[in-house]
C-alpha cells in the first residue's frame, strides 16, 4: 500500500511539474499572399490578398499566446509583415523589419514565431516591403485579457475591428515608381473602412449589427499612409476604454482624431431608435475632405440612415486638446510597462536626451526625408544579423546621427541610420517637426510614456509642462506641424530596433532610424539566440553562427 501511495504522490508532482514547465497556448496559422483585383473605390485595381481577403485576416489571441504563421510569398517581389504594437521581448528576430530579417523571396516562404507577452489590446499587422502598404496586405490583431485578469468594464456583446485608412486608386508600383524619380505622392483618392468605400459594391450592406440595448467594443485602427481621420458615429457617443495596449480612463467622445498607425478601442451601446446609422472616417488637415461611410444596422432596424452626417471637428487645437484629454488608468489590472521596478515613471532619472527633427531635402533633385540629417538606406544585409554575426562594421556605422539636430544641414547624409543605446537606460526622446504637415512615429519593440505634445520648439524648460503621472503608455505619437512631441521609456528589450514615420512616403525616402539595445551579458534571460529558421542574406550568407546565448 505504501509502493502505491508512493507512486501516485510521485506521478501527482510529476504531473505537477508537467503543469508548472507547461508553455502558453500556441495559434497555427498559415497565408497565402497573392494579388489579386480589388475594387475599393468602386475601380478595379491589383492589391495584395491574404488568403484571398483584402484586408487580411483577423488574428484573435490571448495575452502570452504563441503565434505561429507560415507566409508563403506568391507575390513577384521580396515581402515582409510587422506587427504594429506587438512588442517583440527579447525577439527582434520576429519584427519584421528590413532591419532586422531578410525578406520572404518571392515563391518561398517563412514561418513567424512570437509571443503577445504581458500585452493586451489592439493592434495591427502591415507589408514593411517596397510600398506594399499601398496595395493591401493589412489586418487587424487583437490580444485579450486572460480569463483571470479583470478588465475595467463589462463584457461586451460582440467586438468589431474598423481599420480605416487613405487609399490611392493608383498601383503601389505606380506610387514606388513617383517616389523613386524623386516626387512627392499626390493626396489620396479616397478612404475606406474596412477595404471598401461608399464607391464600393454592396456599400449599402450593413457592415455590422447591433441589438437593441447591447454594448458593443469597436477596434479602430488608422491603417493608411499618409492623412490623420476623424472617426465618429452617427448618433453614437463612444467610450474609449484602450488605446495601443493600455487602458484608458473612460472619457466619451463624439468623434476621435486616429492618426496614422493609431489604434483606439471604444464602447458603444445600441440605445437609440432602431434603425442604420452611419460610420464616419474622413480626412484631418487637408484642404479637401475626404469622407467614406459604412452602415451599421439595428437587429430591428425600422429604417436607413440619415443622410445628414456628423460633421467633423475643424483645426488642430481641437486635436491637440482630445490628445491632452487622454489618461492612463491606473487602477486597472493588467499587463502594464514597469520601467526600471516602478509605475512611477515620472520619478525616474533620465540618463539621455535624443532630440531628432525631421526634415524634407532634395538631393540631386530627387525627395528625401531626414531625422537629424540622416536619411535612411535599408543594406542588402539585415542590421541585426550584421551585429548578431559580429560584422557590422561591413554593413553600418553607429552613431552617424547625434543627439542634436545640427544647426544647418547643408547636405543630407543617405546611409543605415542606427543609434546605440545603453540596455535598461531611460531614455528621453523629442520629436520636434518644422514642417507644415503632421507627422506620425512608430518605435518598434517597446511602449513609451507619451508625456507631452505642444506647439514651437522644445528647450529643457519645457520639461515642466510634462505629465509625469497618468500619461498613456502607448507605441505611436502624432507631432503636430511645428511643434513638438516627447517621450520617455526604458530600453530594457534587448534587440535591434525601428522608430519610424508611419507615414509611407516619408519612411520610404529615409524617416527612419535603427536603435540598437544590446545586452552585455550574451544572455537568454535578455535575448533570444537566433532562430534555427532565420533566412541569411547579405554579407553574413554562410558565415558560421556565432556561439549561442546561454543563461
Amino acid at each position: 500500500m505504501g509502493g502505491v501511495l508512493a507512486m501516485v504522490v510521485l506521478l501527482c508532482l510529476s504531473a505537477g511539474a508537467m503543469v508548472a514547465r507547461a508553455e502558453d497556448p500556441y495559434l497555427f496559422f498559415t497565408w497565402n499572399v497573392t494579388y489579386g483585383t480589388i475594387s475599393p473605390l468602386g475601380v478595379p485595381q491589383k492589391g495584395i490578398l491574404i488568403n484571398g481577403q483584402f484586408p487580411g485576416p483577423n488574428i484573435n489571441s490571448t495575452t502570452n499566446n504563441n503565434i505561429v504563421l507560415n507566409v508563403y510569398n506568391n507575390l513577384d517581389e521580396p515581402f515582409l509583415l510587422t506587427w504594429s504594437g506587438i512588442q517583440q521581448r527579447k525577439n527582434s528576430w520576429q519584427d519584421g523589419t528590413l532591419g532586422t530579417m531578410c525578406p520572404i523571396a518571392p515563391g518561398t516562404n517563412y514561418t513567424y514565431h512570437f509571443q503577445v507577452k504581458d500585452q493586451i489590446g489592439t493592434y495591427f499587422y502591415y507589408p514593411t516591403t517596397s510600398t506594399h502598404r499601398a496595395a493591401g496586405g493589412f489586418g487587424g490583431l487583437r490580444v485579450n485579457s486572460r480569463l483571470l485578469i479583470p478588465v475595467p468594464y463589462a463584457d461586451p456583446e460582440d467586438e468589431y475591428t474598423v481599420l480605416i485608412g487613405d487609399w490611392y486608386a493608383k498601383s503601389h508600383t505606380q506610387l514606388k515608381n513617383f517616389l523613386d524619380s524623386g516626387r512627392s505622392l499626390a493626396r489620396p483618392d479616397g478612404v475606406l473602412i474596412n477595404g471598401k468605400s461608399n464607391k464600393a459594391k454592396d456599400s449599402d450592406k450593413p457592415l455590422f449589427t447591433m441589438k437593441p440595448g447591447k454594448t458593443y467594443k469597436y477596434r479602430i485602427c488608422n491603417v493608411g499612409i499618409k492623412n490623420s481621420l476623424n472617426f465618429r458615429i452617427q448618433g453614437h457617443p463612444m467610450k474609449l476604454v484602450e488605446m495601443e495596449g493600455s487602458h484608458t480612463v473612460q472619457n466619451v467622445y463624439d468623434s476621435l482624431d486616429v492618426h496614422v498607425g493609431q489604434c483606439y478601442s471604444v464602447l458603444v451601446t445600441a440605445d437609440q431608435e432602431p434603425k442604420d446609422y452611419y460610420m464616419v472616417a474622413s480626412t484631418r488637415f487637408t484642404k479637401q475632405v475626404l469622407t467614406t461611410t459604412a452602415i451599421i444596422s439595428y437587429t430591428n432596424s425600422k429604417g436607413p440612415a440619415s443622410p445628414e452626417l456628423p460633421p467633423a471637428p475643424e483645426g488642430w487645437a481641437w486635436s491637440l486638446n482630445q490628445y491632452r484629454s487622454f489618461r492612463w488608468n491606473l487602477t486597472a489590472s493588467a499587463a502594464r510597462p514597469n520601467p526600471q521596478g516602478s509605475y512611477h515613471y515620472g520619478q525616474i532619472n533620465i540618463t539621455r536626451t535624443i532630440k531628432l527633427v525631421n526634415s524634407a531635402h532634395r538631393d540631386s533633385g530627387k525627395l528625401r526625408y531626414s531625422l537629424n540629417g540622416v536619411s535612411h538606406v535599408n543594406p542588402a544585409t539585415p542590421l541585426k544579423l550584421a551585429e548578431y554575426y559580429q560584422v557590422p562594421e561591413k554593413v553600418f556605422q553607429y552613431n552617424i546621427i547625434s543627439d542634436e539636430p545640427p544647426a544647418k544641414i547643408e547636405q543630407v547624409k543617405q546611409a543605415p541610420n542606427v543609434l546605440n543605446v545603453t540596455f535598461r537606460n531611460y531614455v528621453e526622446i523629442i520629436l520636434e517637426n518644422h514642417e507644415k504637415s503632421i507627422q506620425s512615429y512608430n518605435l518598434d519593440g517597446y511602449s513609451f510614456f507619451a508625456v507631452a505634445i505642444e506647439p514651437g520648439r522644445w528647450t529643457p524648460e519645457k520639461r515642466s509642462n510634462y505629465n509625469l503621472l497618468d500619461a498613456v503608455s502607448r507605441h505611436t505619437i502624432q507631432v503636430f506641424p511645428k511643434s513638438w512631441a516627447a517621450i520617455m521609456l526604458t530600453f530594457d528589450n534587448a534587440g535591434m530596433w525601428n522608430l519610424r514615420s508611419e507615414l509611407l512616403e516619408n519612411r520610404y525616402l529615409g524617416q527612419e532610424l535603427y536603435i540598437s539595445v544590446v545586452s552585455p551579458e550574451r544572455s537568454l534571460r535578455d535575448e533570444y539566440n537566433v532562430p534555427d529558421s532565420t533566412q541569411l542574406c547579405g554579407v553574413v550568407t554562410g558565415l558560421p553562427k556565432p556561439p549561442p546565448y546561454t543563461i
